[in-house]
């Protein structure tokens, strides 16, 4: 029963919270195309007054992240959602409709807040319907669609263009995008279930079975009460303990850092893949288009990494790999001086370039037994999304047309990500082989003391290992 009841969720539950989060992808980077069409000029604005606005973007984006997903965690996913994709929705809709560099910052900053809690209160919503190890496949093909917006963006973006109307096309382009983004948002909240226990697309006993799968799953290593929907009960689902025992979470600190790194080139190229392909010698309307083959390659390159990721139940290696296949392209990039060889080595890049992340969040909540706390841990983990004010301010137009020292940097960035994320997941095995120290001849009684003890919490009991 647990094979059907994934596929009824990979039917009517994981496609469409991948579709809301193509639409958040879609409003965030779609500033990057209206700028291949004069932007900036048309609102009376400079091309770098952009970068600022994306990097100040990216300042509410992390900031907020965990207190919303911690309003996500408490009134739960199936309101929080609908309430800030709508919200965001309408100021990609103000985008066509500004005058001047404030007006541009204040609709960034504030699109920055509302998508803040969109992508923690989905991964950990996913988490309460999906088993551990069935869980990081799930989670890249939600995420590639951050990729296929790119891939996405840029083909609506290359029609839109062709309009010829009262309105600039780029207008076109926000009021298209962001009327979407709000239908969908009001979907939702009818769609979406508060938990397994009230999907409406399940049988009675699949819904009884869904939700003792998931207690079964982290029932060595947490204890709560459960309501009707599968979910803790309302009084449960975020402690004081949650959030201390985040703030001391060592292991999210340690691969924090090393995931911000990781992030550049995806969230760089998120926004400023059509200028840097503009760069390489494509008209403006034609860069739009000529940006969707590397955003398909770095969706394909995530569904086979993660996909073998599930398969084998290891994370770690899959990473590195994914951030080798991206220094790969990186040096080809940097090296070569061929449009075409430029090309193809932005093509291997971003196959590399989206790995890191999904799969980092699914090893985090994987690691996490602890429903609060993991949906916390998601949160902060949000701060990689600092990446896209590293990569907003190294990807400025006085780089242009090769934009080398930004590529160079990036190339430094995920080197360093690479040597992090190798430490990381030895530093794991390491506490693993000491924790199998521990406990090496304990009996049954004394493990289940352990599991019932409050003294330590969640991953932190001696019994917990450690995914690596």
């Amino acid at each position: 029963m647990s094979s059907a009841l994934n596929v009824k969720f990979d039917i009517f539950l994981l496609p469409f919270m991948s579709l809301l989060y193509l639409f958040n992808g879609l409003d965030r980077g779609n500033v990057g195309n209206a700028q291949t069409q004069g932007f900036t000029n048309d609102i009376g604005a400079q091309p770098s007054d952009l970068n600022l606005s994306v990097s100040l973007f990216f300042i509410t984006f992390v900031l907020f992240q965990p207190i919303s997903s911690a309003v996500g965690r408490r009134i739960g996913a199936k309101n929080w959602i609908p309430v800030i994709m709508f919200a965001w929705g309408v100021l990609t809709i103000c985008h066509a409709f500004i005058h001047g560099r404030a007006q541009l910052i204040a609709v960034r900053l504030l699109i920055g807040l509302f998508e803040a809690g969109f992508y923690p209160t989905a991964v950990f919503y996913l988490s309460t319907f999906y088993t551990r190890f069935d869980l990081a496949v799930r989670i890249a093909l939600f995420y590639g669609q951050y990729a296929i917006a790119g891939a996405f963006s840029g083909a609506i973006a290359y029609g839109v263009f062709q309009l010829d109307g009262a309105l600039h096309n780029w207008q076109y382009l926000f009021i298209i995008e962001g009327a979407l983004t709000c239908l969908f948002a009001i979907i939702s909240w009818f769609w979406l279930p508060m938990g397994p226990g009230s999907a409406w697309f399940l049988t009675p006993e699949q819904r009884l079975f869904s939700t003792n799968r998931i207690q079964i799953d982290g029932a060595r290593y947490v204890q709560h009460q459960y309501g009707k929907d599968g979910l803790e009960k309302s009084t449960e689902r975020l402690s004081k303990r949650d959030i201390t025992e985040t703030a001391k979470d060592w292991k999210l600190w340690y691969v924090l850092f090393f995931n911000i790194c990781a992030s550049i080139p995806g969230q760089a190229f998120s926004v400023f893949l059509p200028l840097v392909v503009k760069g390489l010698g494509y008209k403006s309307i034609t860069a739009n288009l000529m940006s969707v083959p590397p955003y398909v390659c770095g969706a394909v390159g995530l569904y086979i990494f993660a996909l073998h990721s599930d398969h084998r139940r290891e994370r770690g290696f899959h990473i590195l790999g994914g951030l080798l296949v991206c220094l790969v392209g990186l040096i080809i990039t940097v090296t070569v001086s061929h449009q075409k060889s430029r090309y193809a080595g932005l093509c291997i890049l971003t196959f590399g370039s989206y790995v890191s992340a999904p799969l980092t969040a699914a090893w985090l909540s994987g690691n996490t037994p602890e429903p609060g706390k993991r949906s916390l841990v998601l949160g902060v983990n949000g701060f990689g999304n600092l990446a896209g004010i590293i990569g907003s301010e190294l990807f400025q137009a006085k780089y242009a047309p090769r934009y080398l020292i930004p590529f160079y940097a990036t190339l430094g960035f995920v080197a360093t990500a690479f040597l992090g994320y190798l430490a990381y997941r030895y530093t794991l095995l390491a506490v693993n082989k000491w924790r199998a120290r521990r406990t090496e001849g304990w009996s049954e009684e004394e493990i289940e003391d352990e599991r019932l003890s409050e003294k330590r919490f969640g991953d932190r009991k001696l019994t917990f290992v450690y995914g690596l």
